[in-house]
């Protein structure tokens, strides 16, 4: 879902072996939101990370945050709000498809 609340953003477990890795994202308000990350993956020429809140009416239904992803030069992590609807749009449908196809690898994987 297209979120415009980002403000900061706090990786814990980047570059370790986590089962879950989270960010804490600081929205507008300064208030603050733990998500699991799904997935980074490219669309286009750019990536982008899906972020799974975790607590709070977001949590509930399930609703994911997309952001664009990218790196500092010290390898820290910058997420930036998709502001543009044929952008935000491109990222959705790569997201999608990445679903529908870990989807299928789970279905084929139970059957063999």
């Amino acid at each position: 879902m297209k979120d415009d609340k980002k403000r900061n953003n706090n990786f814990s477990g980047m570059g370790e072996e986590p089962e879950e890795t989270t960010v804490t994202l600081t929205l507008d308000d300064d208030t603050t939101l733990e998500c699991v990350v799904i997935n980074i993956f490219q669309a286009g020429e750019k990536e982008y990370i899906a972020l799974l809140p975790m607590e709070g009416p977001a949590a509930e239904e399930g609703e994911v945050y997309l952001y664009r992803y990218s790196e500092d030069a010290d390898g820290q992590p910058n997420l930036e709000n998709i502001e543009d609807d044929e952008e935000f749009e491109i990222v959705s449908d790569a997201f999608d498809e990445m679903l529908d196809a870990a989807e299928y690898d789970e279905i084929v994987g139970e059957e063999e």
